[in-house]
C-alpha cells in the first residue's frame, strides 16, 4: 500500500479509483516494456543464413535461406524469457529485498499464477481465436514437441509440491534449485529431439510425395510416346484391357501397368 499522510481521511471509493487508475497505469508500463523486449527477441530469432545447395537433378549449386534459430529453442528460451521477464523480475526484487528472511508471497504466487493463465487462459483463448466464428479445426503441426512440454507443465507442478510438502516442507534446498535448473535443459534436449526427429518425418513424407510424383510424369511422359506411335485410341482400348492389331500383348501389359 502507498503511505501518504492523509490518505486515510479520504474515502474508501475515491481510494478505490485512485488505486485502479494507478494500477492500469502500471500496466501499461509494463506492456510497453514487454512489446520492445519482445521485438528485440523477435529480431534475433528472425536472423536468417544462406546456405548452399546442390540440386540432385542438374547438380547446380545455389543458395537458399535458413532461419539461424531453431524455432522450438526459439520459443522455449528467448521467447519464454521474453513474456516472462516481469514476473522474473519481481521474484528477483522480492528474493533480494527479503535475503537471509522467510520468502514473501510475492514471488511464488506472481510464477504459479503465471504458469497457471498461460496454461489455461493462455491456451483457451488462442483455441478459440483460430476458429472464431467460422469453428475452424486446426491441427497441432508438432505433436511431438506439444506432448513434451505439456508433460513438463504438469510435471513443474507436481515437482513444486514435492518440493514445498514433501521432501523440505516450506523451504527449497540448494539440491532441489539445482535439479529445478536441470530440468529446463533436459525439456530443452527432449522438445530439440522431437522436432529434429518431426522435421525428419515431414522430409521423408515430401521426398516420397516427390519421387511419387516424378513416377507419374514419367509415365504419362511414356503414355504420350506410346500415343504418339500407336495412336490415342489404340492407347485408350489398351489402357481397357482391348487388343488392338497394330500392338503385341506386351505392349498392352505395359500401358495398363501405366495406367
Amino acid at each position: 500500500m502507498i503511505l501518504i499522510p492523509g490518505m486515510q481521511l479520504l474515502s474508501p471509493k475515491l481510494l478505490g479509483i485512485a488505486y485502479f487508475a494507478f494500477l492500469v497505469y502500471l500496466f501499461l508500463g509494463i506492456s510497453i516494456s514487454a512489446d520492445i523486449f519482445m521485438e528485440a527477441i523477435e529480431v534475433i530469432t528472425s536472423k536468417t543464413k544462406l546456405i548452399d545447395v546442390m540440386d540432385s537433378e542438374g547438380g547446380a549449386n545455389y543458395q537458399i535461406e535458413v532461419p539461424v534459430w531453431n524455432a522450438t529453442m526459439a520459443n522455449l528460451t528467448l521467447m519464454a524469457f521474453g513474456s516472462s521477464a516481469p514476473e522474473i523480475i519481481l521474484s528477483v526484487i522480492e528474493a533480494l529485498k527479503d535475503l537471509g528472511l522467510t520468502a514473501g508471497e510475492l514471488g511464488p504466487s506472481t510464477i504459479v499464477g503465471s504458469a497457471a493463465f498461460n496454461l489455461l487462459v493462455i491456451s483457451g483463448v488462442s483455441i478459440w481465436a483460430v476458429g472464431g466464428e467460422t469453428g475452424e479445426i486446426k491441427k497441432i503441426d508438432d505433436m511431438g514437441v506439444f506432448l513434451t512440454t505439456s508433460v513438463f507443465s504438469i510435471f513443474a507442478y507436481v515437482w513444486l509440491y514435492i518440493c514445498l510438502a514433501i521432501s523440505s516442507s516450506g523451504e527449497v534446498t540448494i539440491a532441489e534449485s539445482v535439479l529445478t535448473f536441470a530440468y529446463f535443459f533436459v525439456l530443452l534436449i527432449l522438445a530439440f529431439c522431437a522436432d529434429k526427429y518431426n522435421q525428419s518425418k515431414k522430409a521423408k513424407i515430401d521426398n516420397e510425395n516427390t519421387e511419387r510424383d516424378n513416377q507419374r510424369k514419367m509415365k504419362k511422359a511414356r503414355l504420350r510416346s506410346i500415343a504418339r506411335s500407336k495412336g490415342d485410341t489404340a492407347v485408350l482400348a489398351a489402357g481397357q484391357g482391348q487388343t488392338r492389331e497394330n500392338m503385341s500383348e506386351d505392349e498392352v501389359k505395359e500401358i495398363r501397368s501405366l495406367y
